[in-house]
């Protein structure tokens, strides 16, 4: 199985199917998508499939980009294992039985099997949203749970919550490089003192997957840190993901006041997190709660919506 090419960065970084300068040939693409070569190189003149020259006259067509469209339903339903160069399990419809599948894979810390099934269910075209509220957070609740009943110790819920973190960190390297650039921004973190990794993590990648750009300032994020990326990127939106509050009136203090000044800026702020009870909500400045991310993606596509498919439409499928 050949794998991708990659065209040397700046910093000559090692070959990984989920960083932004993979690209793949023509006929790699061919053999995906079962057509010729012949018609890849039609569709990238015609503009329908984004490509680069080598200096030797050579199509390479950028990985993140193509399954992009693959995702989209774009393209014809590829063979992905061509295109990623390592095997993608089938993933079932049904998001509780793969909830219970990526479940398994984490508590057994088996990290290959958990990348595979997460990797494999967002390539095939699971929205990040629904892989965050029906996969990931249930998870990481059971992970929670095991811990409090002591089924699960520090070090285990330590190991599962950094494998999973590194999945999706793979993940981001593949949404952020397909972003356009001229998509709206949006900065978030989590407040200080709150170390949450993942909840933050996850609002990025949904709103990655909704073709935003998404800068995640992570956790414990003081409020000069949140005003200084404000003033630095000029967002459109802002979001806050509060899963523990050590000094709730403090934080409060201190949010609101630039809450109100980025509001007059006409900027939203989303917020949300189990830390957010009705009452501290009710003193809270913002514009938008939500309890999931299919939420946030919802809000996110309200305000811009989703970019257009290809102009040419999608490719018609050879006939034998």
């Amino acid at each position: 199985m050949n794998r991708p090419d990659k065209i040397p960065g700046k910093n000559g970084s090692s070959n990984d199917a989920f960083l932004a300068d993979v690209y793949v040939s023509t006929q790699q693409v061919a053999e995906a998508l079962g057509v010729s070569v012949t018609t890849v190189k039609r569709w990238v003149d015609q503009g329908i499939l984004p490509a680069q020259r080598t200096a030797g006259g050579h199509r390479k067509l950028p990985l993140s980009e193509l399954l992009r469209l693959v995702r989209r339903g774009d393209l014809p339903q590829p063979n992905l294992e061509i295109l990623l160069g390592v095997a993608i399990p089938s993933t079932s419809d049904d998001l509780q039985q793969l909830a219970q599948q990526v479940r398994q894979a984490a508590f057994q810390h088996d990290h290959t099997l958990l990348r595979a099934l997460i990797r494999g269910a967002y390539t095939q075209g699971i929205p990040m949203a629904d892989l965050a509220d029906c996969i990931i957070v249930p998870m990481m609740r059971a992970v929670g749970h095991g811990w409090e009943t002591g089924t699960l110790d520090v070090m285990q819920e330590h190991r599962i919550t950094q494998e999973v973190a590194a999945v999706l960190y793979e993940l981001r390297e593949l949404l952020r490089s397909g972003v356009d650039r001229h998509r709206p921004r949006a900065v978030g973190g989590a407040p200080e003192h709150d170390h949450y990794l993942l909840p933050t993590l996850l609002a990025q990648l949904t709103l990655l997957d909704c073709g935003w750009q998404a800068i995640n300032l992570g956790p414990h994020t003081p409020p000069s840190a949140f005003q200084a990326a404000v003033e630095e990127f000029r967002p459109r939106l802002v979001w806050l993901s509060v899963t523990h509050l050590v000094h709730p009136e403090n934080f409060l203090a201190e949010f609101n006041p630039l809450a109100r000044q980025w509001q007059k800026q006409g900027i939203i702020i989303v917020v949300g997190g189990q830390a957010l009870t009705p009452e501290r909500r009710n003193q809270l400045v913002y514009t938008s709660y939500g309890d999931g991310f299919r939420q946030l993606a919802a809000l996110a596509h309200s305000v811009v919506p989703p970019p257009a498919p290809p102009r040419r439409g999608r490719p018609p499928l050879e006939r034998s």
